[in-house]
């Protein structure tokens, strides 16, 4: 079936702005970059990876945002009509990868507003070893993991069924801004903190000799990953865009400000753990760890952390609810499914789908040394996204070219085109290559 007609579209350009920023950022830019950041030396990383979202991730983002405008349709539908039948495969395989991130994402997303109403309440703890056995004790209780991720994903249906104008673009038109102003509050109050000029260096002064493949590689994949790109997430929102709107300028204001929330995270985190003798490379652990001991030592550090993980609920959401999308347009556009019955049957999928995920991050369900989690992320993260992200920078080189130059100034559609022909696709292939390693 034909979903072309009568579809929703954003009702400004800013909407579309937030929404795609709202999706970009995420868990990976709150949570992810800044312990990234960390093990790889600060501020040379910080320069790489900046410098990589903007000559991988936006040339990859055109790409998706014109194969869904002259598309017009789910990823399936768009595919097949700006390319040919012969390219649904990648989106069949960007609505799977979605499914399966979205289903491990709620899980993930059920700990942020669990760690909100413990900062809400002064119970994070106050020292490594108590924080630790807090996240320990609640990542092992089945029944309190399942009930937050289920609680999370219910949210997330609630945003979805109201529709782009209505839900997506509604929650982004509000909370984008709050977290922004947000972000920059806690900011301020990490960097007036007696010790914070060492973390602050650290992040802003740039040790060149610390450069090597290794971090080149993994600013690579944090520029790749964090942009939501690959499985069809910016061609979806780029097909809900009204024509007469252009491309360039959204793209990259999406990378701007996906950037600036990962930037300013780190001015958060950094300054904070310097101020009170952490180490900055303290892996996943330092959201749930480290930060609430971090928080616990300063004037009214519960507040600042109920701030630090409500902004880890906004920014978990607008990610999710951009994957729940895409698999409710291709249900509804394929299957001719009303959008309340579409997303009630793909939350409901991708929760039952997450059960397992929810259950293995106490101990349980390994497969071959990984949780059931971990094995999610690996083929979703690790294998979907690189194909994919290889597909659209091809796809975009050689398929779509005609209709970019009409999207495209001719300066700058002469360098996507490169960027799309040769460096993403490398670059790309080698993140896949990479990260290949169980």
């Amino acid at each position: 079936m034909s979903d072309s007609a009568s579809r929703d579209q954003f009702g400004s350009r800013i909407g579309f702005i937030l929404a795609s920023a709202g999706s970009a950022v995420g868990l990976g830019n709150i949570w992810r970059f800044p312990f990234v950041a960390g093990e790889n030396g600060g501020a040379a990383f910080v320069l790489i990876y900046l410098l990589l979202v903007f000559a991988i991730g936006m040339p990859l983002m055109l790409s998706e945002f014109i194969v869904g405008r002259h598309g017009a349709g789910n990823p399936v539908a768009s595919l097949k009509r700006a390319c040919g039948k012969s390219f649904a495969p990648l989106g069949i395989m960007g609505i799977l990868a979605c499914l399966i991130i979205l289903s491990f994402y709620a899980v993930v997303g059920g700990w942020t507003i669990k760690y909100t109403l413990d900062a809400l309440m002064g119970s994070l703890g106050t020292d490594v070893a108590s924080a630790g056995k807090a996240f320990g004790g609640f990542i092992s209780s089945p029944f309190s993991v399942i009930a937050f991720q289920f609680l999370f994903i219910a949210v997330s249906f609630g945003i979805v069924v109201r529709g782009i104008q209505g839900g997506i673009e509604k929650f982004c038109t509000i909370f984008m801004p709050v977290l922004f102003v947000l972000l920059v509050v806690l900011a301020v109050r990490s960097l007036t903190l007696d010790g914070a000029m060492e973390g602050l260096l650290f992040y802003l002064k740039p040790d060149f000799s610390k450069v090597n493949s290794a971090m080149i590689l993994s600013a690579l994949g944090q520029a790749f990953f964090s942009l939501s790109i690959g499985v069809s997430v910016m061609l979806t929102y780029g097909s809900y865009l009204k024509k007469d709107e252009p491309l360039v300028g959204p793209a990259f204001q999406i990378c701007l400000l996906d950037s600036f929330v990962a930037f300013i995270a780190g001015l958060v985190i950094f300054p904070a753990v310097f101020a009170f003798g952490f180490e900055p490379g303290q892996g996943p652990g330092l959201s749930f760890v480290t930060l609430p001991v971090v928080f616990s030592k300063m004037a009214f550090g519960g507040f600042f952390a109920a701030i630090f993980f409500f902004l880890l609920v906004i920014s978990a959401l607008t990610s999710s609810m951009s994957m729940l999308e895409v698999v409710c347009a291709w249900v509804t556009g394929e299957h001719g499914w009303s959008r309340k019955r579409a997303t009630l049957a793909v939350v409901t999928v991708a929760f039952l789908m997450g059960v397992p995920s929810a259950i293995s991050v106490g101990g349980g369900l390994d497969i071959a040394g990984k949780s059931f989690l971990d094995v999610m992320d690996f083929v979703a993260s690790k294998v979907m996204m690189p194909i994919g992200g290889i597909g659209f920078a091809l796809i975009g080189g050689f398929v779509v070219s005609g209709f970019a130059k009409e999207e495209l100034p001719e300066r700058i559609y002469s360098v996507w085109r490169f960027l799309c022909c040769v460096v993403a696709p490398v670059a790309i292939g080698w993140i896949f290559i990479s990260g290949l390693t169980w």
